[in-house]
C-alpha cells in the first residue's frame, strides 16, 4: 500500500476512534492577546480562529481550555491536555510534543519602559541594577535566567506586570510587541509606556500536541491545512484585523539576548 494510502488510513482510524470515545480534541492556551484571547465570553484571536478555521477544515472536534501558562504546561505534562495553542518550539519539550511543520504566527519580544523612568536598552549588559519584569511558566535563555546583574521579578498577569511598570515597581517588562500594544491599548496606558524599539528576540508560536498514536499524522495535515489557509485572502483580512501586518525592526547587537519560550 503507498505510504500516503498509510497516512490516510491512520487519519481516518484517529477521527473514528474520537468520535467512537465522544472525544474532543483538547487543546489548552492562556489569553495572550491579540493572538488568542476571550471577550464577552467569546473565544477570538489571530492563532486562534486561524487554528479554529483549519479544524474545522479537517473535521476535528476541539474542546478549548483558557488557563495560566504555568497550568497549561502541567497539564500537558499529566496528559490532562491533547495539546497546546501558541507554544514555543523547545528541545526540552521535543520528547513529549510534536509540531506541525507551519508555524501558526511570529512574535517579536521588545523591553517596555514608563515614560517618567526611561532605561535605554540594547543588550543584557544594559540591565545593571533593574527589575525586569517577567511571565511566570515562561522560559528563557540561560545566559537571561543566570545573570546576577539584574533581578527578574514574575507577575501573574501581562496587565498586572504593566501596572506595576507604571507604579515603578518595576524598571522594564518585557513581552511581545503586539501582545504589550494590546494591553496597553485595553489599559489605556499608551502615553505613560513606551515600547523600546530593540527587539531581545524573535519566536515562531505553534499549535503543539504529545505524542501518541495518530497525532504524527494530525500535525502533518494540520500543518499543510494551515500553509494553504495562510495563502488565501480570509487569512491575510484576519491578520489585518488583528495589527500582525510587518513592523520596524532593530535586533539587538551580539549574543547576549534572552530566547524566551512560552
Amino acid at each position: 500500500m503507498p505510504v500516503i494510502a498509510h497516512l490516510l488510513t491512520a487519519f481516518l482510524l484517529l477521527c473514528l476512534s474520537m468520535v467512537a470515545r465522544a472525544e474532543k480534541l483538547r487543546i489548552v492556551t492562556e489569553p495572550w492577546a491579540p493572538y488568542v484571547f476571550e471577550e464577552n465570553g467569546k473565544a477570538l484571536g489571530l492563532d486562534y480562529e486561524t487554528t479554529a478555521i483549519v479544524f474545522k477544515r479537517l473535521g476535528i472536534d476541539v474542546e478549548w481550555q483558557f488557563l495560566p501558562w504555568k497550568r497549561c504546561l502541567a497539564m500537558l505534562e499529566q496528559g490532562l491536555a491533547d495539546g497546546a495553542l501558541d507554544i514555543f518550539q523547545n528541545s526540552e519539550r521535543d520528547a513529549m510534543l510534536l509540531y506541525p511543520s507551519e508555524p501558526l504566527s511570529d512574535v517579536e519580544f521588545v523591553m517596555f519602559y514608563a515614560n517618567a523612568r526611561p532605561h535605554p536598552f540594547r543588550s543584557l549588559d544594559d540591565l545593571g541594577g533593574l527589575t525586569i519584569g517577567t511571565s511566570p511558566g515562561y522560559l528563557y535563555s540561560q545566559a537571561f535566567s543566570e545573570a546576577r546583574h539584574f533581578k527578574r521579578e514574575t507577575a501573574p498577569t501581562h496587565e498586572a506586570n504593566f501596572g506595576k511598570l507604571q507604579l515603578g515597581r518595576i524598571d522594564l517588562l518585557i513581552t511581545d510587541r503586539r501582545v504589550g500594544r494590546y494591553v496597553l491599548e485595553q489599559m489605556q496606558l499608551g502615553d505613560q509606556i513606551t515600547e523600546n524599539p530593540v527587539v531581545v528576540s524573535r519566536q515562531s508560536q505553534y499549535l503543539a500536541v504529545r505524542r501518541k498514536a495518530g497525532m504524527d499524522l494530525l500535525v502533518q495535515r494540520f500543518g499543510a491545512e494551515l500553509k494553504r489557509f495562510k495563502r488565501e485572502p480570509a487569512y491575510a483580512e484576519l491578520s489585518a484585523r488583528y495589527g500582525a501586518g510587518p513592523v520596524a525592526k532593530v535586533t539587538a547587537p551580539g549574543p547576549a539576548v534572552p530566547q524566551i519560550n512560552r
